[in-house]
Order: structure tokens, then C-alpha cells, then sequence
């Protein structure tokens, strides 16, 4: 029996997913190469060795080969969403060393300030980064390389940071949401079994750096207790572990929520998750927009003399952000030649307005040359780009209209009858006014 369509469909899709994923990302692993340098060596992580096991890597350190296994599934399924043709992440490994908590607010994660002989053995640190998403791992690999079937060496992943938002744009004045995941496998059954059952208390700390100001946004201690600074900016977190499982693997969300962003939230996030002697941490960028509105004065219609110049044209760009990146073009269509063409004339830009709710405005300004009959019934446009209009753009019109060239139009005919009926009117009232009068001095004097 032949699979029906909708299951070949499923079916295609899953291969094609599967085709998308990449099966190694080449990184960079990264060292102190003493007097302040540093050194970079290449390095690769496998993460589906596939049907004929791992491919053969001569060009590496053994040591710097690294089949990853992933027991809480996270970093496989960052690469699931991965779109087609989506460049690979950017890959640097280095050393890393467990180290008690510093910050005075989680003290209590680490109560004891020598390391656990749990944590003993190698620790490499791995951060990636690209448009899709950013993330950051823990791994401890094997001590020694396997060499069968060919030279490589095993490490599990023990702790990921990752955030779908490496990059956000959001309109100036709404919220933004910072997305944060992380997950938590103890790196052996004796670390798990060392602690209470059950996910172990964590501290989340978001931080923003903008033009140079770097500064505590937000901390949280779920399951610590203890007091830690307030929140600013009226900035929320989900902190949480999403389950309850006893001995792992756990998944944590600490996504931020800001109400109402304004320009001064722009900058770089980090996002840092602490755990009791092992820490990994995000950064996430964020911007704002807001697009323009564009009005042209005088409108709808501007009046010329031939030979005479035209009136000043003011076009209006407001309420928009940022103010990089704004263009403002202006064009006559339907002139001497037909068709549009660049506007002449002397053009200039006023000084940028900034409002209360960090928009921006400015006017943009031509004064055209002498009207010629020729331009009767042209058309005067400005056209207006900016970032946050992406591919588009938005403009204003006026007609230009040459004096003596256009006969009266149905309004004019109206306003003209209109005039005449009531002068008609008014005359026909002084008449009777007048008449009114002479009658009354007639009368007075047959009294007299």
C-alpha cells in the first residue's frame, strides 16, 4: 500500500529538518597565551556523529574533537529550529574554572567556598552566538581521547544559557520580551545525590550596558531566599524551574519583561545564571524604531504666478525613531519632461525635536524656482526612507497650480453663485430699509 500524501508530506518534512541541522559546528578554542595575548586554535563540536560514526578529523587536536551528548535535549533542539541555509553560529571554547558565587546577593549558593570533589576535572566553557540565537554551555569532557573508531574525545553538557532573541527590534513605547532558557544536568549521579532531590536553588541576574553605563536590572534568587536589589525600570522575570523531576535533568526559564521601552534601554543584556560553583551567561541586543508620519504643507493645492516663485514647501516628518538613517527626497512629477524627476530648487533640513516619549521630529524645506505654465498641474512629492520603514517608504503630495491657466471649477461656480445671492439679498434689504424710512419722515410731516 502506498503511504498516503499527507504522511509523505510529515515524512519529507522531518528529513528536510533533519538536512537543515548541521552535524558539527566548527569553533575556535581559545587560550592565554601569556603577556596579556592570546592564542586560538581550531576546534569542532559533533553533535550527530551520524550512521558511519564519527568522521575522521586529522586536522584536530584530539583533544579539541568533542562528541557532545546532551542529556537535557537543549542544545539539540536550539539546532532543530535551525532555518535552511542559515550560516553556522559563531564558536569559541575556552577553560573554566569552577569558582564559589561573588556577588554578595547569592553568597548562599555556595555557603561553602571550596569546591565539591564532585566538580574535579576538566571544564571548557563554549559560547555561540548568531541572528537565530546565542547560547552558552557547560561541558566536562572525558579525561583522555577515545582513538577508536577514530581519535575523539566525549563531553556532556552540564549547564545551557540560551536566548531565541539574540537581536531584538521593537517599536519605541512597547514592551519588550527578553527570551531566556537555561537547563541543568548534574555532571554524575554522586553530585546529584550530594544535594536535596529535587532542582536546586539558582540566581538569575540581568545586566544592561548602554554607551558605556553598565548596571544591575534585575536579580532573582528562586528557592535562596534572602534579600536581593530591587528591580528597575519596572523590569519582571519569569524565573522558575519548569519542572520538579528529583535528580534531573532540570529546565529553567528566565525570560525579562520591560513595560513601555524608551531610547535609554537601548544597549547590550547580558544574562547570567548561577548555580552553586558554575555559572553561564548570554548577551542580547536591543534596539527600538518607530516610523514616521509625513505631511506636506501648504496642501492640497499651491498657488504661482508664471515667473513668480512658488511658496516655500514644509514637509513634515514626525514622531519617528531613530533619528540615524532618515533620507528626504523631494520630486516633481508630471513637469516640463513628464514622468518624475529630482525637484529643483534650495533645500535644507531644521534642527531635530525631541519628544516627551524619546520620538523625534524635523521639517524638510524647498523653495521651488519660478513657476513656468508648463508646470501647471504638476505634482510636488516628498519621499521619506528610514530604517524602521525597511524596504518602503512614505511620502506627501501638493498640485501646483499656475495662476491664470485654470478656468473656475464646480466649486468655484458654486462660491460665485453663492456670493451673488447673497449681495442680491443684502441689496434687496437696504432697499426695503431705505424705503422703510422714507415712508416714516413722509408721515411726520403730513402730521406736522
Amino acid at each position: 500500500m502506498e503511504p498516503s500524501v499527507p504522511l509523505l508530506a510529515v515524512v519529507l518534512g522531518l528529513v528536510t529538518a533533519s538536512l537543515a541541522r548541521p552535524t558539527a559546528i566548527q569553533c575556535w578554542f581559545v587560550e592565554d597565551a601569556g603577556r596579556g595575548g592570546l592564542a586560538q586554535r581550531p576546534a569542532a563540536l559533533l553533535l550527530r556523529p551520524g550512521p558511519q560514526g564519527p568522521p575522521p578529523r586529522p586536522d584536530l587536536d584530539p583533544k579539541l574533537y568533542l562528541h557532545v551528548e546532551d542529556p537535557t535535549g537543549t542544545l539539540q533542539a536550539a539546532f532543530r529550529r535551525y532555518p535552511r541555509n542559515t550560516p553556522d553560529p559563531h564558536c569559541e571554547i575556552s577553560h573554566f574554572v569552577p569558582f564559589p558565587a561573588s556577588v554578595s546577593w547569592i553568597r548562599g549558593l555556595t555557603p561553602e567556598q571550596s569546591c565539591p570533589r564532585t566538580l574535579d576535572g576538566a571544564w571548557l566553557s563554549v559560547s555561540m552566538s548568531n541572528s537565530v540565537f546565542s547560547l552558552s554551555i557547560l561541558l566536562q569532557p572525558q579525561p583522555e581521547p577515545q582513538q577508536k573508531p577514530v581519535p575523539i574525545t566525549k563531553a556532556t553538557v552540564v549547564l545551557t544559557v540560551l536566548t531565541h532573541t539574540p537581536a531584538l527590534r521593537v517599536q519605541l513605547g512597547q514592551d519588550a520580551i527578553l527570551d531566556l532558557s537555561f537547563s541543568y544536568m548534574p555532571p554524575t549521579l554522586e553530585a546529584a545525590t550530594s544535594l536535596p532531590p529535587g532542582p536546586p536553588p539558582f540566581g538569575l541576574e540581568w545586566r544592561r550596558q548602554h554607551r558605556g553605563d553598565g548596571h544591575l536590572l534585575l536579580a532573582a534568587t528562586p528557592g535562596l531566599g534572602g534579600q536581593v536589589p530591587a528591580a528597575q525600570e519596572g523590569a519582571v522575570a519569569f524565573a522558575a524551574w519548569d519542572d520538579d523531576e528529583l535528580w534531573g535533568p532540570w529546565t529553567g526559564n528566565g525570560t525579562l519583561w520591560l513595560p513601555a521601552v524608551q531610547p535609554s534601554q537601548e544597549g547590550t543584556y547580558l544574562a547570567i545564571v548561577h548555580l552553586p560553583f558554575l555559572q553561564g551567561q548570554v548577551t542580547l541586543e536591543l534596539s527600538m524604531h518607530k516610523p514616521p508620519k509625513v505631511s506636506l504643507m501648504p496642501a492640497p493645492l499651491v498657488w504661482a504666478a508664471p515667473g513668480e516663485a512658488s511658496p516655500e514647501l514644509i514637509c513634515l516628518v514626525s514622531h519617528f525613531y531613530p533619528s540615524e538613517g532618515l533620507e528626504v527626497e523631494w520630486e516633481l512629477r508630471g513637469g516640463p519632461g513628464g514622468g518624475s524627476q529630482k525637484a529643483e530648487g534650495q533645500e535644507w533640513l531644521s534642527s531635530l525635536r525631541h519628544h516627551s516619549d524619546g520620538s523625534i521630529s524635523l521639517s524638510a524645506h524647498l523653495r521651488p524656482p519660478p513657476a513656468t505654465t508648463e508646470q501647471h498641474g504638476a505634482r510636488y512629492a516628498c519621499r521619506v526612507r528610514h530604517p524602521s520603514l525597511q524596504a518602503s517608504r512614505r511620502s506627501a503630495e501638493v498640485t501646483l497650480q499656475v495662476a491664470g491657466l485654470s478656468g473656475p471649477s464646480v466649486e468655484d461656480g458654486v462660491g460665485l453663485f453663492l456670493s451673488a445671492f447673497l449681495i442680491l439679498g443684502l441689496t434687496k434689504a437696504l432697499g426695503w430699509v431705505a424705503a422703510y424710512l422714507t415712508m416714516g419722515k413722509d408721515s411726520e410731516k403730513k402730521t406736522q
